[in-house]
């Protein structure tokens, strides 16, 4: 079976970041883990999680960790498949949180199950630039937004210009998305 799903970053708009992809149900966690950062962009820095609600639910997906200190259980996300908890059901969806410290929470909504056989994961669709690892999560995402948009010209500007590593007359856009880019990444998983 393949799944289609629609996972968007939550607290996010204009323009809200989301993409849609399509999966084989075969995949684990992990490696739905590893298609994530790649279609968004993410580079795979943090820890993360998968779980019925955001902070909570009745289970979590996760790679193990002794330390983990969690009351609800952990399963391991290289050993569960996506097919084990989504099943042909439509109406799930997971929570994907992403860097325990900026708090990337990604609602993933499952919105078409096939009997196609796929071998490779694709992104269909996509919209917005991902956030830059470490910006301070939703809030500092919306600073920098503003800052370019409001006053890009300014000491504070160029200083985020430099940050992100773009050259002196390169800028920066939060609509940008590459489908092909996506799809190039995805390729190589």
């Amino acid at each position: 079976m393949t799944y289609q799903f629609k996972i968007q970053i939550k607290g996010i708009t204009k323009p809200p970041v989301w993409r849609r992809v399509l999966v084989p149900d075969t995949f684990t966690f992990q490696q739905f883990h590893f298609l994530i950062q790649e279609v968004f962009g993410w580079e795979n820095v943090h820890l993360y999680s998968f779980s019925e609600e955001v902070y909570g639910g009745s289970f979590r997906i996760s790679e193990p960790n002794e330390m983990d200190d969690y009351s609800i259980p952990t399963k391991d996300a290289s050993k569960v498949k996506l097919r084990a908890y989504f099943g042909k059901d439509t109406s799930k969806s997971l929570v994907y949180w992403y860097d325990f410290g900026d708090d990337w929470m990604h609602i993933i909504k499952l919105e078409l199950v096939s009997d196609e056989v796929l071998l490779h994961p694709r992104c269909l669709a996509g919209k917005g630039t991902c956030p830059p690892e470490d910006c301070g999560g939703v809030g500092g995402y919306e600073y920098l937004k503003a800052l370019f948009r409001e006053d890009p010209e300014s000491e504070e500007a160029q200083e985020m210009r430099e940050w992100l590593g773009l050259e002196e007359d390169e800028t920066w856009d939060a609509n940008y998305f590459n489908l092909e880019e996506a799809n190039r990444y995805l390729s190589q998983l």
